[in-house]
């Protein structure tokens, strides 16, 4: 037999070569797809012949401290597309089932025909969270199989905006977004379920199919220590306090002094929590800040509840304690004026207290010292943040007590020169009253499971013991008289005793304190024997002549803290003399007047105009020489209601830069360095040395050599 040529032989190993080619090809290839793509296409091969449907969990309940649900998740639904059921419809099918979708959803069209028509995808959701009126719709159409309602949740707000800033609101896919809904989105949330179901390749669900199903873990419940009622009443007054007012804002905050539970909270202008403004970012971001916790501001004589009691608990005030106000005290060559220019001439502390005078809070600032005033405005809780659990809470600003001069301290005294939260100053104020004990305030009560099971619980926790019981029980004395006696008249409460504090406080508008940018202020508390409740009122820049706690803030405090004293059941002691306030609307200053002096009551107004609104409003019965605050077309801010305090410029040639922003700060003037980047020593001002100036004003100063 011949044997195969040399030409075969090469041939045949071409073939075989060939032939190993391709098996080791085969082999590459089922390494790549079984190995390194197993995973992902068996992934996709499972999403071919399975559908898997999420299905959402519940999210937990926020509920007051009754019961009330204040958020809940409800049932909603969602629309889903399956595209590749819908393909089986002719064109003008498919264009109608986009074309009605759109109408109804409020959706694109465009948008809706390229899902209907992208067959890449099993499942498509379209639109969730509609509600069922809408579904019955969109099933009247009879649009096919391929369009799918589907169980969906969806947050409800039942009090709308009651609570806005304290609660806040939710994503759309239920992940908490602002207030409690985000601080405690761990307990709320819950963990989300599955359903996979077994389709064939046209994406149509098998009959005998195996169907696995993973059920949904609904979130926890928080239950709040705010009570609904006292809410509405809160926010009611802050609605009528920011309206007559004409105010930038106004808030307030009602708390157990006892034990440190928050009971209404709340800040104006709001939103509803059920459509809050997503598409005005601006606006969200102002609407949602709970102003009560996170803007620090000059507390103004409100504070002065915290010098009386730091000063009694120290030694450095007593009962006995003597002030003399001529209007103003000279501190470090700077003259620090009284709220009244004529000042209020000799006086006993209580005196003093009752007219709210600057000059003695001053004294008691001096007389215990910055080291001492110090430990007991940190002791108060200032310069911390309170532990609430409320969003956003601030520190406030609290200068270190190296940087603090003569007249910072005075100043401090009387309610300048610091920034404290709403939130701190009602806190600190309890501890005042309530025998010295600081309170750690608190929202949240406890968290529940759905079975009742109580996961957190939240109880009264005193922080430290701030001042001794009989000095609480002094400052409870002194207070009341302010409210009997004093400039805080109009928050006295026929049938109870009250105690409390007026505050007018300057904002500061380019570095200089103004006189028509102001915040007014009351906070106090009842019954005054056994104190229960503090309520602090603020209102922001009023756009009102006459501006004075005891005016703009003191009649909404009285409001309030009736019907909350009436709601929990506290029963009025025999009643003063009181008087039925008339109505004085639509007539003249000069009228109304009369008619309130001739039913033993006090008007206060700024032109002599048609009045077209009062404080306390018609009908309401108050004690006898309350002051009724009338409102006309003509008030409006007045920039001359305050005289300016004149401050002589100093000499700050050749001082460094830190010698010359000092000796310039303790006049209460701001320098300016100018150019910034000099330093060395001073060698110009402007205004020069010896001039007199507005205090706040600022000095430019020149250095001599660049750094």
């Amino acid at each position: 037999m011949k044997s195969p040529g040399i030409n075969s032989k090469k041939r045949l190993f071409a073939v075989l070569c060939f032939c190993a080619f391709i098996f080791l090809a085969l082999i590459v290839r089922l390494f790549i797809i079984q190995i390194v793509q197993g995973e992902q296409l068996q992934e996709k091969a499972l999403s071919q012949w399975t559908r898997d449907t999420a299905l959402s969990a519940l999210r937990g309940r926020i509920v007051d401290r009754e019961g009330t649900v204040l958020a809940q998740s409800g049932t909603a639904y969602k629309v889903l597309l399956w595209p590749q059921v819908i393909a089986k419809a002719s064109p003008t099918e498919r264009n109608r089932i986009a074309s009605e979708l759109a109408k109804i959803l409020d959706l694109d069209e465009g948008s809706v025909l390229q899902k209907v028509s992208d067959v890449t995808k099993q499942e498509i959701v379209l639109k969730r969270q509609v509600e069922r009126e809408t579904v019955d719709k969109i099933s009247a159409l009879k649009l096919g199989n391929g369009v799918v309602i589907a169980v969906d949740t969806k947050r409800y707000y039942p009090s709308g905006r009651l609570f806005s800033q304290l609660i806040g609101f939710t994503t759309i896919d239920g992940v908490g977004q602002e207030g409690l809904e985000r601080t405690f989105d761990k307990y709320l949330a819950g963990k989300n379920g599955r359903m996979i179901t077994e389709t064939d390749r046209k994406g149509n669900t098998l009959a005998y199919g195996v169907q696995e199903y993973i059920e949904p873990l609904d979130g926890f419940d928080l239950v709040l220590t705010v009570d609904k009622v006292v809410q509405s009443f809160l926010v009611k007054a802050l609605e009528e306090a920011y309206t007559v007012n004409r105010a930038v804002s106004a808030q307030g905050i009602l708390m157990n002094c006892k034990t440190g539970e928050i009971i209404a909270i709340a800040s104006i202008p709001d939103y509803d929590p059920n459509a809050p403004p997503r598409d005005d970012l601006d606006l969200l971001r102002e609407l949602v800040k709970n102003r009560v916790v996170t803007d620090a501001y000059e507390p103004g004589s409100t504070f002065k509840v915290v010098t009386l009691s730091s000063a009694l608990d120290s030694g450095n005030a007593g009962k006995h304690t003597s002030v003399y106000c001529p209007g103003y005290r000279i501190i470090a060559g700077a003259k620090v004026k009284c709220w009244r220019s004529g000042g209020h001439g000799q006086q006993d502390l209580a005196k003093a207290v009752q007219n709210s005078c600057n000059p003695g809070f001053m004294d008691m600032a001096l007389r215990m010292g910055t080291d001492s005033f110090y430990d007991y405005i940190y002791a108060f809780g200032f310069g911390s943040t309170t532990g609430s659990g409320l969003t956003g809470e601030s520190r406030g600003i609290v200068t270190h007590e190296k940087y603090i001069r003569e007249a910072d301290l005075a100043r401090i005294g009387f309610g300048q020169s610091i920034a404290v939260t709403p939130v701190q100053l009602a806190t600190a104020v309890c501890a005042a009253v309530n025998g010295g004990n600081l309170m750690q305030p608190y929202i949240i009560d406890r968290i529940l499971s759905r079975s009742g099971e109580v996961i957190l619980e939240n109880k009264p926790t005193p922080i430290r013991r701030v001042i001794k019981p009989e000095t609480s029980s002094m400052v409870r004395e002194l207070l009341e008289g302010v409210v009997v006696e004093g400039s805080g008249r109009n928050a006295a409460i026929p049938g109870y005793r009250v105690g409390g504090k007026t505050g007018t406080a300057q904002k500061y508008v380019n570095g200089k304190p103004s006189s028509s940018a102001l915040v007014a202020s009351f906070i106090g508390f009842a019954p005054a024997d056994d104190p229960e409740l503090v309520l602090l009122i603020i209102v922001d820049e009023p756009q009102v002549g006459v501006v004075f706690g005891s005016t703009v803030a003191a009649p909404f405090f009285k409001k309030v803290m009736e019907q909350t004293l009436r709601h929990y059941g506290f029963t009025p002691e025999e009643l003063p003399q009181t008087v039925t306030v008339p109505d004085v609307t639509g007539i003249t200053v000069a009228q109304a007047k009369n008619k309130l002096y001739n039913a033993g009551l006090e008007a206060v107004y700024q032109a002599e105009d048609t009045v077209i609104a009062q404080i306390p409003k018609a009908g309401d019965q108050v004690q006898k020489g309350t002051e009724v605050l009338l409102y006309t077309e003509l008030t409006a801010p007045d920039p001359e209601a305050e005289e300016t305090v004149m401050v002589t410029v100093p000499d700050v040639s050749d001082m460094t830069r830190l010698e010359a922003n000092d000796a310039l700060k303790e006049l209460g003037l701001v320098i300016v360095f100018d150019p910034p980047d000099r330093y060395g020593k001073a060698v110009s001002q402007a205004p020069r040395a010896g001039s007199k100036v507005p205090y706040g004003s600022q000095v430019r100063v020149e250095f001599s050599r660049i750094d």
